[in-house]
């Protein structure tokens, strides 16, 4: 009986290292998709931001700039 307990108390330590492994890796998973999330979203960000200066900036055609130039 005592090599019967021996053996449970084994795989109940196996079973809560395990599991304990798996919720390591998860949580990283969690991470790493957090992460990649985030940089996709300041890359969209960057990109529209990037669009909206140059639309700012570009030059004006030429009947707006004549407009402009007499106000």
């Amino acid at each position: 009986m005592r090599n019967v307990e021996r053996i449970t108390s084994v795989k109940s330590e196996l079973l809560d290292i395990f599991m304990s492994l798996q919720v390591d890796e998860y949580e990283q998973r969690q991470r790493s998709a957090a992460q990649r999330s985030l940089r996709a979203r300041r890359g969209i960000e960057l990109h529209r931001e990037f669009q909206k200066l140059s639309r700012d900036i570009a030059p004006l055609p030429d009947e707006e700039r004549q407009e402009s130039e007499l106000h």
